[in-house]
């Protein structure tokens, strides 16, 4: 069987009170039997080797990731390929002024959060895009959290269907696959 190269994000890591060592959650996917696990930054980006399919492992990791932390754990699972193709279409040009994040989540979530984000006040400069089924968002540095479309990411009823990384973690990632 093939063995693949996943890298897991990991929902509301280090945030509003979810603490969680990054050793701690390594260990954790070792006892999944995933293998060459490794962090990048402590924000919940976790890469490693299965053989196993991500819907599969998916299931598995949140069910111990759960159990072990005690909180009700969200990941979405990307393989190198994928990571790639969503790290090298983004539409916005690198601006020292401004972050870029990129979503990953459950299959629509792109126009979930374009609806969302087209509802919103824009503040100087914001913007959002969708390019292949990728949602993309452009927002100035320091207007991040005040954002009105910022303090939207937090809703309860969107957690199990998304998360989001600044651009630079995803480059951090595929360096590390």
């Amino acid at each position: 069987m093939k063995t693949n190269r996943y890298c897991a994000f990991l929902r509301g890591v280090n945030v509003k009170g979810t603490n969680m060592k990054m050793t701690d959650v390594c260990s954790v996917f070792a006892t999944a039997g995933v293998t060459e696990v490794s962090s990048v930054l402590a924000s919940g980006n976790i890469v490693f080797s299965s053989e196993k399919n991500k819907s599969t492992l998916k299931l598995l990791l949140e069910k111990l990731l759960s159990s072990y932390f005690k909180y009700e754990a969200f990941l979405f699972i990307k393989d190198k390929v994928e990571i790639e193709t969503f790290f090298n279409n983004n539409p916005f040009l690198p601006d020292e002024s401004f972050h870029i994040y990129g979503f990953v989540g459950i299959a629509g979530i792109e126009k979930t959060l374009m609806d969302e984000f087209e509802k919103t006040k824009i503040t100087n400069g914001e913007e959002a895009k969708i390019v292949a089924n990728h949602f993309y968002w452009r927002v100035q540095k320091g207007n991040t959290l005040d954002s009105t479309f910022g303090k939207i990411l937090g809703k309860k009823n969107l957690k199990d269907s998304f998360t989001s990384r600044n651009l630079n973690t995803f480059e951090k990632v595929l360096k590390k696959m």
